[in-house]
């Protein structure tokens, strides 16, 4: 009996540490993320006065109203949802084919190609190879530039072969043979209805990286300013706003610093705001894929 007492009274006191310690890492990780969405709407002096804590204080849009003042954002938005809608479509195509292919155990040379993939992981031809690469295929200052040179990612290619080793029965490709299944209409009607979880993961790993992706535009959109996309544009508002602090005088500096200051909090929340909204809907699968492609062979 006092053995089940202390037992429970044991279980009590771990459930509250527990208890406790998610709550502080909870704390420390969501109050950063939520200070940046109240001051996005606070007024510049009191941010920059740290009267803001847990509320907006004197609510203002001077921010969003700053950012969506150019014309190019709406652009930019356009030209970025493309980018992650094509981008994504091309990677999951290239990336899952070449995993399921890399997955079968009859695929002659199987190894040495696998070995190529993971050599590209540790060791490239570096930027000015692969732009001279890339200029040769008339690709700079163009829209394919940005979702079909870099769409092959090994990372995925690795996680989505182990999960297709690893989860999908080696028996099940010899049943469709038996019915007169081929390889192709195997893999179209078998292979990814089984694979929802690892779709999920390097679909949104892969517009993830296009959403946030800069320094391509930047690099192979010179002469391109209507295809660049919304991270490069909040890059050069950024960059303006602060030479313009650098070179104004002393009344227009402190002014423009603290509008500059606003946006930095309104840029993030506006280039953050979609992946939030749609990392919800995928959670469920992004657990398990991410789980079941760990699974070392």
């Amino acid at each position: 009996m006092k053995s089940n007492l202390r037992s429970a009274r044991s279980d009590i006191a771990f459930n509250v540490i527990l208890y406790g310690v998610s709550g502080i890492v909870l704390l420390l990780v969501a109050y950063p993320m939520w200070f940046i969405l109240i001051a996005s709407f606070s007024d510049p002096s009191a941010v920059s006065n740290g009267r803001v804590w847990f509320w907006p204080v004197d609510f203002t849009l001077l921010g969003y109203q700053e950012i969506f003042k150019r014309s190019d954002i709406l652009i930019a938005y356009r030209n970025t949802i493309a980018y992650v809608l094509t981008g994504t479509f091309i990677g999951l195509a290239v990336n899952l084919s070449a995993a399921y292919a890399l997955s079968r155990r009859d695929l002659v040379g199987r190894k040495v190609i696998t070995l190529f993939f993971i050599f590209t992981m540790f060791f490239n031809g570096g930027l000015i190879p692969t732009y001279l690469n890339i200029q040769q295929f008339n690709l700079i200052n163009t829209f394919t530039v940005m979702v079909l040179p870099f769409s092959v990612a090994v990372f995925h290619i690795v996680v989505a072969r182990t999960f297709f080793s690893t989860s999908l029965p080696d028996g099940l490709l010899d049943a469709a043979r038996i019915d007169g299944c081929g390889n192709l209409r195997f893999f179209f009607t078998m292979v990814l209805p089984l694979s929802k979880a690892v779709i999920a993961v390097i679909a949104l790993w892969t517009a993830v990286d296009h959403w946030n992706s800069y320094f391509n535009a930047l690099i192979y959109l010179p002469r391109a300013p209507q295809l660049h996309p919304l991270q490069l544009i909040l890059r050069q508002i950024l960059v303006v706003n602060q030479a313009s602090t650098m070179w104004g005088g002393d009344a227009i500096a402190i002014q423009t610093q603290k509008i500059a200051d606003l946006l930095k909090y309104s840029i993030i929340i506006v280039s953050t705001l979609p992946i939030m909204l749609l990392y919800p809907f995928l959670q469920k699968h992004f657990n398990q894929g991410v789980m079941l492609g760990a699974i070392k062979e």
